[in-house]
């Protein structure tokens, strides 16, 4: 027996292709669902996102998180060498304490 409230996952692929439909305006709410097989809310919710997400588009955003994150992981990989080089300075002088006792 087969579960109807299990949700479906749709693949961004579709939809985009369902908000752009949607933003066209070439169909009614009614056909797009009707075509589509989904739920009128959903429609208007994906069709939201896409409106939302389309400043980000044409910002610079992107590109200074991406900057952002570069810098922050060159400097993780800085303090992770100095860590190393100073835990490496411990065990060493560790080493020179245990052998006097």
């Amino acid at each position: 027996m087969e579960n109807k409230s299990l949700k479906r996952v749709h693949p961004p692929a579709f939809k985009a292709k369902v908000a752009i439909e949607a933003i066209k305006g070439e169909k009614t709410l009614a056909e797009l669902t009707s075509i589509y097989g989904i739920h009128h809310s959903m429609i208007i919710k994906w069709k939201q996102a896409v409106l939302a997400g389309l400043d980000g588009i044409f910002s610079d955003k992107r590109k200074l998180k991406e900057t952002d994150d570069r810098e922050l992981i060159s400097e993780l990989y800085r303090q992770i060498g100095r860590l190393k080089v100073e835990v490496d300075f411990l065990k060493k002088k560790m080493g020179i304490f245990e052998g006097r006792e």
